[in-house]
């Protein structure tokens, strides 16, 4: 983590949210449109005190804001990490996928319904998804996970867009970018 990072990560205790970036505000329209950068070492996360705190007030962030997924650079920190709800399991459990990797999708493209997010308010759309991905990525214990993720509909499991939306957040793209026509 650089100083900058450490500072906006411990500015507050775990019983404090991060404040969302909006594409409302010219600056951090700004910086949610760039690429962010891999995390050094993922697989030693877990013992990272400043990596630990930054990840619990991100869930602390996605609870109150009852979203379903949200990634670092949305609360200002541009690294490759991002948490997502597993839908698609009976706890619907968040996890934290840190450098994760889309490294196979399938050949169809879905148009999702209802796609939205935390840092674009009063706006929802349909967008251009895979209809599964296979993932890679590193947990908060900083074990390598490789899954297959799936789901097309939010009357089911979405888990494979959550992770899809959330992913390209990462890249810098917004869910606008992707709207079927």
């Amino acid at each position: 983590m650089t100083e900058k990072e450490k500072t906006l990560t411990n500015n507050s205790g775990i019983e404090t949210p991060f404040r969302v970036l909006q594409t409302t505000n010219k600056e951090d329209s700004i910086f949610l449109r760039r690429k962010s950068s891999d995390i050094n070492n993922p697989s030693k996360i877990s013992k990272d005190k400043d990596w630990q705190h930054f990840i619990q007030r991100l869930k602390l962030t996605l609870a109150i804001e009852s979203g379903v997924g949200i990634a670092a650079p949305q609360v200002g920190i541009g690294r490759n990490l991002f948490l997502f709800m597993r839908i698609d399991k009976p706890d619907k459990s968040v996890v934290v996928a840190i450098n994760p990797r889309i490294v196979n999708h399938s050949d169809e493209i879905i148009c999702f319904e209802g796609d939205g997010c935390l840092s674009i308010p009063d706006l929802s759309g349909i967008t251009k998804r895979y209809a599964w991905i296979d993932v890679e990525y590193y947990n908060e214990n900083g074990e390598l996970i490789k899954e297959r993720l799936s789901g097309q509909s939010r009357g089911g499991d979405f888990t494979g867009i959550i992770f899809q939306h959330e992913f390209d957040h990462l890249q810098g793209t917004l869910f606008i970018d992707r709207l079927c026509e």
